[in-house]
């Protein structure tokens, strides 16, 4: 069975290489990540790829195997389930169940997991939109992009929050900007800042928290 370190750094992988678009990591992305030092994650690249969970090269990254990235598909399963389990039937904020997740998700069988799942009646995304993978690895992307790319006037639902951060969850909750919450686009300066209207509320973000914010 593989240790919560590994599974920790397979999933840390997959989402490096999902938020890029690339096939592989670089080792400063992932030492970043996971909080650690780059000779760290070095070693422990060494060790993945002599499980057969990763492909290692030095100085050009590492891209995960199919055996790697089905690992990493089913940690994200438990963790995303068991977070929306939490907002669910325990009413806990958003910016709360990550980190209670990050600690449950290496505790609880594939099994117990199908039984979350089937007790949500199968959520396709979790409290942050994230989409939450099937048992057979599969799961539906949805099509958003950066609030920060939308135009003066056009009309978006959030979908998704890419910064899961309990103070920028919590700065979204004050302002109003929580999941298939709807707003307008009312203004955008030249340095990205935009200001959104939500029913008869307006919000100001500054480009790099628009970044964060996903819509369609």
């Amino acid at each position: 069975m593989p240790s919560l370190t590994i599974e920790n750094y397979v999933k840390a992988i997959f989402q490096l290489c999902q938020s890029s678009g690339e096939s592989s990591a670089a080792t400063g992305q992932i030492a970043a990540a996971l909080g650690v030092s780059p000779g760290t994650v070095t070693s422990m690249l060494k060790t993945l790829a002599d499980s057969e969970l990763a492909s290692y090269t030095p100085y050009e990254g590492v891209m995960l195997t199919p055996a790697g990235r089905g690992l990493a598909l089913r940690v994200l399963r438990r963790h995303r389930l068991i977070e929306q389990l939490l907002s669910t039937t325990l009413d806990m904020p958003w910016d709360e169940v990550h980190e209670e997740a990050e600690h449950m998700e290496h505790a609880v069988s594939d099994r117990l997991v199908d039984r979350i799942d089937k007790f949500l009646n199968y959520p396709t995304s979790d409290p942050h939109g994230d989409p939450i993978p099937k048992a057979d690895g599969t799961f539906v992307a949805t099509p958003d992009k950066p609030l920060a790319s939308c135009t003066v006037g056009e009309r978006f639902r959030v979908t998704r929050v890419r910064d899961q951060s309990p103070e920028f969850l919590r700065s979204l909750t004050d302002l109003g900007l929580e999941i298939g919450v709807r707003g307008q686009v009312v203004s955008a300066d030249a340095t990205g800042d935009v200001t959104v209207r939500l029913g008869k509320e307006t919000a100001e973000l500054a480009r790099a928290a628009a970044d964060q914010i996903l819509v369609e």
